[in-house]
Order: structure tokens, then C-alpha cells, then sequence
């Protein structure tokens, strides 16, 4: 429990990165390349590559056509109910993303098509987990994990990082022995020993084991040991079994932008290992409280609608 509560109080007490001669990686007061600060996912290109497009790259105009014409795809789609999306708030990139000069069609990097490798049984799986989030109202424990706000929208509280529809902010705080990484969506932290040692082990937990370590200026974690309830990414959609392995890249290349690469190993799940990357912009930007359905009321009318639903059937 100790490591925990200090690694929590750090929030408080950490200081501003030291300053750094221009060009160079900013760096902590104990010396570590510093990635502290509030830094925001948000970005138009999406995690798969859609049909739209015919390869890893882009122009300037489609590119910012695509930004507009996702989003009002979005938010007509009508197939979440009354009301639907058009009486909510979301949150949208301004752009999609940019590495290396180059405008990315997916943030999936190292296959032909850029689209996730299921397997037969994972894609079949995946299908099952959908089907239920419009359809499964037997109990609270059909529910995706999300909607229960046991994890965030789209796994923003865990690894790896996505693209959550609002709140897509995280802030990196650092002490000589950890790294803490806190989503502002369901305000959940992942308490990261930079000592592999000090990994816990055993019993499997929400957003996984996180172990970190240095390479050079870049941070890397491992995270495995998930929980099955965490499995369902339905905003994404996107699953990462149980018996996943993932390993996070974080690099600091400028006062604003951090390059984050990761590497999906599930092979109950896909074909074959995937990764993707994208950057975290630097908001400058305070974080704010998350509520998610405050005394879960929210989950006792979808079920009670679903009682209601049998009963007209049943007529």
C-alpha cells in the first residue's frame, strides 16, 4: 500500500521539468527525460484504416475532409437510441495525425492494410461482445466494462492508449521509482515501478501489471495480467485478451509532443502481433473531475428497461 499512496502524493509535490538547452529532451530534477504535463490523444485518424483510403498516407485535402466527414458520421449515427448521439457532448481532433511530415490513414504502422489481425475465434468473439452492448440486458455483468465505469471509454484507463470520444486527456507525473499515469476519463491512475522487481504478480487487476524501464530517453512498459471484464474496448472496438501482452513506448521529441508506440501480443485474440503509434500533444491544461453515472442509476434503467422489453414480448 505504501508505494501506492506515495506514488499518488507525487501528484502534488513533483516539480516542473528542469530546464533544458533547445533541441535537447527536457529533463526531471533527478535527471530522467522528463514526460511530465497534461497531454491530450485526440486526434481524426483512426485506430483502423477505413475504406476511404488506399494506403498508409494522405493529402492535405483529404485529409481534411475526412476530419469533418467522421465526425458527422458520428454524431447522425441514430443506432444508439433516443435521442442518440445528436444530444450529447463529444469531443473531436482537429486534424489527423502528422509524424515524420507524412499524414497517417491509421495509427496502425506495421500491416499492408492497416486494420487489426483477428483470428477466426477472436473476430467471433468480438462480434458476440458487440452484439451485446444493443441487445444484452440480462444483468449488470453483460454490460461492457465501460458502460459500468469499471474502465473508460474506448480502455482510455488502461494500456494501451486510445482515442476516447471526450475527456481524452492523461497526466504524466514522475518520482525516481515510478511513473504515474492518470486518465482524466473515470479518473483512474496506473502506478508504474520503473523497477521490473517491484511488479506485483499473482492476482490479475483492472488495467494490468504495468512494469516500466529506460531505454536510452524512452520509456517502456509491459503490461499483462488483465482482468476478462477489461477485455471489451466497444468504442474502439477493439479487443485485448486476458492473456495479453502489451509493451508502450513513450518519447519525448519536443516541448509539445510525445511519440507513443505499442505493440499488442494476444494470440488468442489475433494472427499475429500488431502495433501503432501517434503522438500526445502537450494541452497546457489543468485536469478536471470525471463522474461516471453517480450511483450507477444510469444501469438500473437499462435493466429495468430490458424486464419491460420481455414483458411486451411475452404478450
Amino acid at each position: 500500500m505504501r508505494p501506492t499512496l506515495l506514488a499518488i502524493a507525487s501528484l502534488c509535490i513533483t516539480g516542473q521539468p528542469a530546464l533544458a538547452q533547445e533541441g535537447a529532451t527536457p529533463r526531471t530534477s533527478f535527471g530522467a527525460p522528463s514526460l511530465e504535463g497534461v497531454w491530450s490523444t485526440l486526434t481524426a485518424t483512426p485506430l483502423e484504416r477505413p475504406p476511404v483510403f488506399d494506403g498508409p498516407i494522405t493529402t492535405e485535402e483529404r485529409a481534411a475532409a475526412f476530419a469533418v466527414a467522421s465526425a458527422d458520421a458520428f454524431t447522425s449515427d441514430t443506432s444508439d437510441g433516443v435521442g442518440a448521439r445528436q444530444s450529447e457532448w463529444w469531443e473531436f481532433g482537429g486534424g489527423m495525425t502528422r509524424i515524420n511530415g507524412e499524414i497517417r490513414t491509421s495509427l496502425i504502422i506495421d500491416l499492408a492494410d492497416g486494420r487489426m489481425p483477428y483470428s477466426e475465434a477472436g473476430r467471433a468473439k468480438l462480434k458476440k461482445l458487440q452484439g451485446q452492448v444493443m441487445n444484452g440486458f440480462d444483468g449488470p455483468e453483460v454490460r461492457p466494462a465501460t458502460e459500468r465505469c469499471l474502465a473508460g471509454g474506448s480502455g482510455a484507463t488502461g494500456a494501451p492508449l486510445f482515442v476516447p470520444r471526450y475527456n481524452a486527456n492523461y497526466q504524466i507525473v514522475q518520482t525516481p521509482g515510478y511513473v504515474v499515469i492518470l486518465a482524466e476519463q473515470n479518473h483512474d491512475a496506473r502506478i508504474i515501478p520503473l523497477d521490473a522487481k517491484r511488479a506485483p504478480g499473482g492476482m490479475r487487476r483492472w488495467m494490468g501489471y504495468s512494469a516500466g524501464h529506460w531505454e536510452g530517453d524512452t520509456l517502456v512498459i509491459e503490461t499483462s495480467g488483465f482482468v476478462p471484464g477489461d477485455e471489451f474496448k466497444p468504442a474502439a472496438p477493439i479487443l485485448v485478451g486476458q492473456n495479453a501482452r502489451v509493451t508502450e513506448r513513450f518519447t519525448r521529441t519536443s516541448d509539445k509532443e510525445i511519440l507513443y508506440r505499442f505493440r499488442v501480443e494476444d494470440p488468442e485474440t489475433f494472427s499475429r502481433p500488431w502495433s501503432a503509434e501517434m503522438l500526445l500533444t502537450n494541452t497546457g491544461e489543468q485536469m478536471f473531475e470525471y463522474a461516471c453515472h453517480e450511483a450507477n442509476v444510469s444501469m438500473v434503467n437499462m435493466l429495468a428497461g430490458g424486464r419491460a422489453a420481455e414483458r411486451r414480448t411475452q404478450r
